[in-house]
């Protein structure tokens, strides 16, 4: 079965009106890979200006949100907002979350239950740390973090799960392609004993940790990686060069 190759860039904290407007009419300009499925995830306070902007074949994501559609949650953002602003996507679960601002595994699947419940496509961030790796624990633990996931998923066609070594991210360390197709396999060989054969067939699993212009390639070529989730080289022009890997 062939997966739709997906290429989500996560923009953080970073940004202005003149940055972004930049950056989204290199990419309005861009000559990019129609077979791709490209995602931009912005800032909460830019989502209504990336998708007033951004050319309609891309798509935008919210890279967080809460578990309940309104109520006394000061800071937060519901997916009824971010529909509101006619954005399809939000990013969950992603390490900075995790371990910078010690989001749990089980308000991170009550987060996936209601993103998904409101009709969001959800992209669901699982990755060991290095002393987890070094530990050889890395299985261990994204199986757990993927098992949290699951028990919160219904319909499979709207989650694309990332792969994040948190050991990759923004360190310039990235898994070898290797290391990345090993990991990539066994959660699919997991998602067929734990979930089914066929969303294991169909759902995306896609790599993220310092993906550039220059590892995507070989990367792409992987069996079982199908697409990136890029952090800083989504701010710069080289995204573009990412979202065409396989060209």
């Amino acid at each position: 079965m062939s997966r739709k190759f997906f290429v989500g860039g996560n923009w953080k904290m970073n940004g202005d009106k003149k940055s972004l407007t930049d950056l989204i009419q290199t990419m309005n300009g861009a000559k990019t890979d129609p077979n791709v499925e490209v995602v931009c995830g912005a800032p909460s306070i830019y989502l209504d200006f990336t998708r007033s902007n951004l050319d309609a074949k891309f798509g935008v994501a919210a890279q967080n949100c809460y578990k309940v559609p309104k109520g006394a949650f000061t800071g937060e953002i519901s997916p009824a907002m971010i529909k509101d602003c006619e954005v399809n996507w939000v990013i969950l679960g992603h390490s900075e979350r995790r371990h910078v601002f010690g989001e749990s595994d089980e308000l991170i699947g009550q987060k996936t239950a209601h993103a998904l419940e409101s009709g969001l496509g959800v992209i669901a961030c699982i990755g060991e740390k290095l002393d987890e790796r070094e530990g050889g624990i890395t299985e261990k633990v994204v199986f757990a973090q993927t098992k949290v996931i699951a028990d919160n998923v219904k319909d499979w066609s709207k989650v694309v799960l990332a792969y994040e070594p948190v050991w990759a991210i923004g360190t310039g360390k990235t898994a070898s392609p290797q290391q990345a197709q090993e990991v990539h396999e066994k959660l699919r060989e997991w998602l067929k004993t734990n979930v089914s054969e066929s969303v294991a067939n169909s759902v995306r699993i896609i790599y993220g940790g310092s993906v550039t212009g220059a590892t995507c390639k070989e990367l792409a070529s992987q069996k079982d990686v199908d697409g990136f989730l890029v952090g800083g080289a989504s701010l710069k022009p080289e995204f573009i060069e990412i979202i065409n890997a396989k060209m």
